[in-house]
C-alpha cells in the first residue's frame, strides 16, 4: 500500500485524516499519523484497518528520519517553525511534501534542491493561506483570459462563530489560536495600495479604519487591514494594480470595542506584569487606569475611554466580567496580552455544542473594452462540531486533496511552491465544492478606482 505520513494530529487534522481514510481502500493508502502524543491521532483514526498512530518526536532525528524514509509522501501539520527539519529529510530521502503554512525563507532556500530531485513541496494549501490563493487566481486568470486588466483586488477572511452559536455581545468566539487574535496587527504598520497610492495604518489606528462587507444570507461584517497586503502582489501578477488590500473579517462593532483594549495597552506582549498571579481581573484593568481616591474602576474606565454609560460598547465589557474583584489572573510574570487572553477565554471559548464559521470575500475590479467591471466572490463554510470544525475543514481538505493529487501524479511541477497555477487550483477547487466549500460570484457595479480621490 502507498504510505502517507501525516506529522501532527492537532485541531486542523480531523478532516484531513477523515478524507484520507475514506479514500484509503479505493486509492490503496496506508495512513500513518505521527505525533508526540498519539491520543488524538487514535481518536481520529478509530481503529481503521488502513491507519496507524506512531509516536514521533520531531526533535528526535532518528525517529523522524525513519518515519519519513518509510513514507511515499509527507504531510506536515506541525507549527510552521518545525517544518524545515522535515523538509530537509524529504530532500534527503526523495519524498514529496505538503504543508498548510506560509513559505519561510528557510523553506524557500530548498527550492533548487527540490527541483533537482523532481520533488513537489506544496505549501500554503490550507484556507488562509490556501483557498484564498486558489479562489483568487481562478477569477484573476479568467479575467485575463478574456482580455481584462486588473485594477482592484481586495481579499478578506475571518474565522467566526456560526450564527446558531453566536450568543454574546461581541458576536465572536475563539475558533482558532486565541493568542493570534489578541496580538493581531502588532508590529509594523498595515500596508496596502489604494487608488494608486501606498497607504499605512499604524497599530493604534488599525481597529478604527474598517470597511463593511455584506454576505448574502449572513448579514453584515466589518474588516480591518492585514499587516502586509502587498506580500502576494508580484506572485499574483498584480504589479501595476491600483488598489490591493487584504483584511480580517469580524462582525460589526467588534473592532471599535477591541480598540479600547489596544488604547489602554492591554494587548501589549513586550513586558511582564509584576505579581500578576495575585491580581484579580479588576486589579488588572485598574493597572492601566489613572489613580483616584474617589472614582471606581468602572468610572475611570469610562472616563479614560470617553464611553457613555448608555453606550452599547459598555455592555460588551461588562459581559466579559473584567471588573470582577474575585476572579484571579493566576499567571506568573504574565504579559498584558497573556492576561487579556485568559480573561477572554472565560467568555469566548467554544462550548461542546457550538459551531464555527469560516467566511471569505474577494473583490475583483477590472477594465475590459474601455468599461469598468467588478466581480464579488464569497464563501461561507460551517463546522459540524468541536472536532470537525469549519476551520479544520477548510485547512485540512485542501491539504488532503493536494496530497492525493501529488501522489497520483496529477500535480507534477517540482519545487517549493504555493497553489496559484491552474494545474493545482482547478481540480482542488472543483473537489472542494463536493464538500460545500464553494464560492458564489456575482457581477456588481464597479465603485473602486477613482483617480480624483487619491
Amino acid at each position: 500500500m502507498r504510505k502517507i505520513l501525516v506529522i501532527g494530529s492537532g485541531k486542523s487534522s480531523s478532516y484531513l485524516i477523515k478524507y484520507l481514510l475514506e479514500k484509503s481502500t479505493t486509492e490503496n493508502l496506508h495512513i500513518i499519523i505521527g505525533d508526540i502524543d498519539t491520543q488524538n491521532a487514535n481518536k481520529l483514526i478509530k481503529n481503521h484497518e488502513h491507519a496507524q498512530a506512531i509516536t514521533l518526536d520531531v526533535f528526535d532525528n532518528q525517529s523522524r528520519q525513519n518515519a519519513i524514509e518509510n513514507a511515499d509522501i509527507v504531510v506536515s501539520m506541525l507549527p510552521a517553525r518545525y517544518h524545515i527539519e522535515v523538509a530537509k529529510d524529504c530532500i534527503t530521502y526523495g519524498k514529496n511534501m505538503v504543508t498548510a503554512s506560509y513559505v519561510s525563507k528557510e523553506m524557500e532556500d530548498l527550492d533548487q534542491a527540490a527541483k533537482n530531485k523532481g520533488l513537489v513541496f506544496m505549501n500554503e494549501i490550507g484556507v488562509d493561506p490556501g483557498i484564498d490563493h486558489m479562489s483568487a487566481m481562478k477569477v484573476i486568470d479568467s479575467i485575463r483570459a478574456k482580455g481584462g486588466k486588473m485594477v482592484l483586488f481586495e481579499s478578506f477572511a475571518g474565522g467566526l462563530v456560526a450564527p446558531e452559536s453566536d450568543n454574546n455581545l461581541w458576536n465572536y468566539k475563539f475558533t482558532w489560536n486565541p493568542r493570534n487574535v489578541v496580538v493581531a496587527g502588532q508590529g509594523s504598520a498595515a500596508k496596502f495600495i489604494q487608488e494608486g497610492n501606498y497607504k499605512y495604518i499604524p497599530y493604534h489606528r488599525l481597529f478604527r479604519r474598517t470597511e463593511f462587507l455584506d454576505v448574502d444570507g449572513y448579514g453584515r461584517f466589518e474588516a480591518y487591514a492585514n499587516r502586509d497586503s502587498l506580500k502576494y502582489q508580484s506572485v499574483y501578477g498584480l504589479d501595476h494594480i491600483k488598489t490591493l488590500y487584504r483584511g480580517t473579517m469580524r462582525r460589526v462593532g467588534f473592532s471599535r470595542a477591541w480598540n479600547v483594549f489596544v488604547q489602554l495597552g492591554m494587548t501589549d506582549d513586550s513586558y511582564t506584569i509584576d505579581d500578576s498571579e495575585n491580581m484579580s481581573y479588576r486589579d488588572f484593568v485598574n493597572a492601566f487606569l489613572p489613580y483616584s481616591t474617589t472614582d471606581s474602576v468602572e468610572l475611570k474606565f469610562r472616563l479614560s475611554l470617553k464611553i457613555d454609560q448608555d453606550d452599547i460598547i459598555w455592555e460588551k465589557f461588562e459581559e466579559l466580567d473584567i471588573f470582577n474583584r474575585h476572579k484571579m489572573v493566576g499567571l506568573k510574570k504574565a504579559t498584558p496580552a497573556e492576561i487579556l487572553q485568559k480573561i477572554l477565554m472565560d467568555s469566548w471559548t467554544l462550548h461542546d455544542d457550538d459551531k464555527d464559521m469560516l467566511v471569505m470575500y474577494h473583490k475583483f475590479g477590472y477594465e475590459l473594452d474601455g468599461k469598468m467591471h467588478q466581480i464579488d466572490s464569497t464563501m461561507v463554510a460551517l463546522g459540524e462540531d468541536m472536532t470537525y470544525t469549519a476551520m479544520a475543514k477548510t485547512v485540512g481538505l485542501p491539504v488532503a486533496i493536494a496530497t492525493l493529487a501529488i501522489l497520483n501524479g496529477k500535480i507534477v511541477t517540482p519545487g517549493v511552491q504555493i497553489p496559484i497555477t491552474k494545474e493545482v487550483y482547478g481540480p482542488i477547487l472543483s473537489e472542494l465544492e463536493e464538500f460545500d466549500i464553494k464560492f458564489t460570484e456575482k457581477e456588481v457595479p464597479y465603485l473602486g478606482y477613482n483617480p480624483l480621490n487619491a
